[in-house]
């Protein structure tokens, strides 16, 4: 895929970063020795971190080279790492990991998330926040011009949802905050939507298409555009937006929401006759090893 576009992402630069300071404003935490911004980008949501905890080692990943380059010209104070945000491992546990959108574009979350909240230190936060517009119009019509026009499903998945998320982050021995909101972005036209879209969720269905082809596309997508968002009475466009936030702390498992609900699966999962599935299950839950191999 071709490289990010520092430039077109930041024309939305106070739109983009309102709800990653929202995030932010609900993390429980004083004071902090170091963090990671997972997909920085351009750091505006690095200098959030920044700004909070001046004295904090505070680093960005990100895997576009445009993208790191206007974030550390932007922020030499960072350190800015270019990795996939699967691969990045951190020298010690972080007290904070905080990835404003982008954990949309990775799939598994069911492996991604516990994977992210191995490498906080006790009672470090993992918080997130990604788009939740998978069915908008602004998505679902990418979807159906690229069916229209004989093109393959190049768009990202579908996020899990609320209740899996909860689920997840509390087997993981989090306690949770998460939450969804709507912001409704005033646009000038349907042309600003393609704007917004073109720098995030657009890219993947351009990328392979040419010049020619590109242009089809972009227009049919204009036209479905204008029939599914209307002209408010001044000739503005509110252009919905859904997103997910989540906060979770990692927290001792005696300490955690999901301990008096194992309690009662416990003894379904350990008086299973397969084996396998105890040990597996065990091995998330180091105190329950012992009953598994006892009851082998």
């Amino acid at each position: 895929m071709a490289d990010w576009d520092p430039s077109l992402y930041l024309q939305y630069s106070a739109e983009r970063t309102r709800p990653a300071a929202e995030l932010l404003a609900r993390v429980p935490l004083a004071d902090i020795i170091s963090a990671v911004d997972l997909g920085c980008g351009p750091g505006n949501s690095t200098a959030l971190l920044k700004q909070r905890w001046p004295s904090a080692q505070i680093a960005g990943v990100d895997n576009s080279p445009a993208m790191l380059e206007e974030a550390r010209q932007a922020l030499p104070d960072c350190h800015f790492v270019e990795s996939d945000i699967r691969h990045y491992k951190p020298d010690q546990p972080l007290s904070l990991i905080y990835a404003n959108a982008s954990l949309q574009w990775i799939p598994d979350h069911y492996h991604l998330l516990p994977h992210l909240v191995s490498l906080l230190q006790l009672h470090g936060v993992l918080a997130v926040q990604m788009p939740d517009n998978w069915l908008e119009p602004t998505h679902a019509l990418m979807r159906e011009v690229a069916w229209e026009q004989g093109y393959p499903d190049r768009g990202r998945e579908q996020l899990p949802g609320i209740h899996a998320y909860y689920d997840i982050l509390t087997d993981a021995r989090c306690d949770v905050d998460i939450w969804r909101t709507t912001y409704f972005h005033q646009m000038s036209s349907h042309q600003a939507i393609i704007d917004w879209v073109s720098a995030t969720g657009l890219r993947p269905w351009l990328q392979d298409l040419n010049e020619s082809e590109q242009q089809n596309f972009l227009k049919r997508y204009l036209e479905l555009l204008e029939e599914q968002y209307p002209l408010q009475e001044n000739g503005q466009i509110l252009l919905a937006f859904p997103r997910l936030f989540m906060v979770a702390q990692r927290v001792p498992y005696a300490e955690s929401g999901n301990a008096v609900a194992l309690s009662h699966r416990n003894s379904n999962v350990l008086a299973s006759t397969d084996y396998r599935t105890r040990s597996r299950f065990c091995s998330y839950y180091p105190s329950l090893r012992g009953t598994a191999t006892a009851i082998r």
